[in-house]
């Protein structure tokens, strides 16, 4: 891969242990000033995501005047094991996915804890998931957690005067900044969208590119190009809630059949320039009861975990397909042993919901070779800290790593930074429409432009599948 592993130790921060510079040991005194200024204030409030849903904002301010403001996604199809958002339930407002509860969490016990205490950012998670005390935050929230831990990663960043991407880029000891390929989802369905495609995410990765501008050029133009084919043939452009289109097609091959035209109709080869991701979100067609795999959209046959796998090695061998996303049920673990050992050298396999960015969930996975690559979400977890040594971990064991958004978004772009720090080498974060989708790509955009010569977008060799 281009992306430079954070490390191979879950105990630091993406702990490596790089030859010391001149630079490096700079950059060293002034990550270790910005752990000796004091936090101030602590505050948060109920805001809205993208879904008109309540979320969680909070901002943290230290000694000095830097201050540091984020904002908590919520996800739509979740993981049964995901840190837990704490939730109002108060039916009368907003249907009880109030979030003031969390809010007063923050604005209370939290912030007792923290003001006046030294900004570090592993001893603040661990504070943090201390005082919580439950092993998936349910207690004070893991939308109050992460608010608290993302905006005290500005601030800190904020202090030291530096962009938020080198900030995390100094936290896990790299050296190079990558600039992801992006996972445009352009088509939409399952439990994103009111359509007749079980699959959740058909989306698309120029790979083919120089840099991530024309990445992001890429994929806007079929984006358009796949509007105009939908449009042609009276289908809806309405989009879905990560801004894909959300078309009634009669099945899930032809979700794909229409990607792959659109790819063509905007100049592009697909398995050259272009080519194809998956999130099948499997978890959302399991039946546990039957332990088979419900097609109730598109009212394709059932399958087992065994047709399942089938049914990708035959897409596999007739589309360019790079990734593919939570191709069965996170409690499918032995078809996942099977589909990774049937296909895992062919294609990225993505762990979402088998994974959940939980380090020791990860670490049973890469031991018991499921998967080869792992979907990063902050809120799964619900601390930097904790994302971070999750990172660190797939990387040391050779997984990709794919920094993601969530269906319930916000302006806040910190998965932006997130991506280029770490080198991940890949983002998801929706398609060419919505602002919540779209302020990501931007902050990328600029920090391209920032890096100047010093960016590298990561292209082709991200995918470990295309590199061989």
């Amino acid at each position: 891969m281009t992306s430079r592993s954070c490390g191979r130790s879950t105990r630091r921060l993406c702990a490596t242990k790089p030859t010391r510079t001149g630079v490096e040991s700079n950059r060293d005194a002034n990550e270790t000033r910005s752990r000796h200024v004091k936090i101030t204030a602590i505050r948060a409030r109920e805001i809205l995501d993208s879904r008109g849903n309540p979320t969680v904002e909070v901002d943290v301010s230290l000694e000095g005047g830097a201050f540091g403001r984020a904002a908590v996604p919520s996800g739509a199809s979740t993981g049964v094991r995901e840190a837990l958002e704490l939730r109002d339930g108060d039916t009368a407002r907003y249907g009880g996915k109030g979030v003031r509860r969390a809010v007063a969490n923050v604005n209370t016990e939290i912030a007792a804890a923290l003001v006046n205490r030294e900004l570090d950012q592993r001893a603040l998670d661990g504070a943090m998931v201390a005082l919580d005390a439950t092993p998936t935050k349910s207690r004070l929230g893991a939308n109050a957690l992460l608010g608290v831990s993302m905006a005290a990663l500005k601030a800190a960043a904020a202090a030291r005067g530096v962009p938020l991407y080198r900030h995390i880029r100094d936290l896990c000891k790299g050296s190079r900044f990558t600039l992801p390929v992006p996972m445009m989802n352009i088509l939409n369905g399952g439990a994103h969208a009111d359509s007749s495609v079980d699959f959740q995410e058909f989306m698309v990765m120029p790979v083919g590119t120089p840099s991530f501008a024309e990445a992001l050029r890429t994929g806007a133009e079929i984006f358009h190009a796949l509007r105009g084919i939908l449009k042609k043939r009276g289908q809806s452009t309405g989009v879905g809630d990560e801004g894909g289109f959300a078309p009634n097609l009669k099945s899930n091959r032809n979700a794909v059949e229409v990607v792959l035209e659109a790819i063509d109709a905007a100049g592009m080869t697909a398995g050259r320039d272009v080519y194809l991701a998956l999130d099948v979100a499997s978890s959302e067609l399991w039946d546990g009861k039957t332990r088979r795999y419900r097609f109730k959209k598109s009212g394709e046959p059932d399958r087992t975990s065994e047709q399942m796998v089938q049914l990708f090695e035959d897409w596999l061998r007739q589309f360019p397909i790079a990734s593919i996303e939570d191709g069965l049920a996170e409690s499918d673990w032995e078809g996942w042993q099977l589909l990774t050992r049937n296909v895992g050298q062919r294609v990225q396999l993505v762990g979402d919901d088998v994974f959940v960015t939980n380090p020791e969930i990860l670490k049973r996975g890469i031991d018991d070779k499921v998967g080869n690559a792992l979907l990063v979400k902050l809120n799964q977890i619900g601390t930097v800290t904790e994302t971070l040594d999750a990172m660190a971990l797939a990387q040391g064991a050779g997984y990709a790593t794919i920094v993601s958004h969530r269906s319930g978004e916000t302006e806040d772009s910190t998965i932006a930074d997130l991506a280029v720090g770490t080198a991940s080498g890949q983002i998801k974060t929706g398609s060419a429409s919505r602002t919540d989708r779209v302020c990501k790509y931007n902050q990328l955009l600029r920090i391209e432009e920032e890096l100047g010569r010093d960016a590298v977008y990561a292209g082709r060799p991200a995918i470990r599948s295309l590199a061989q």
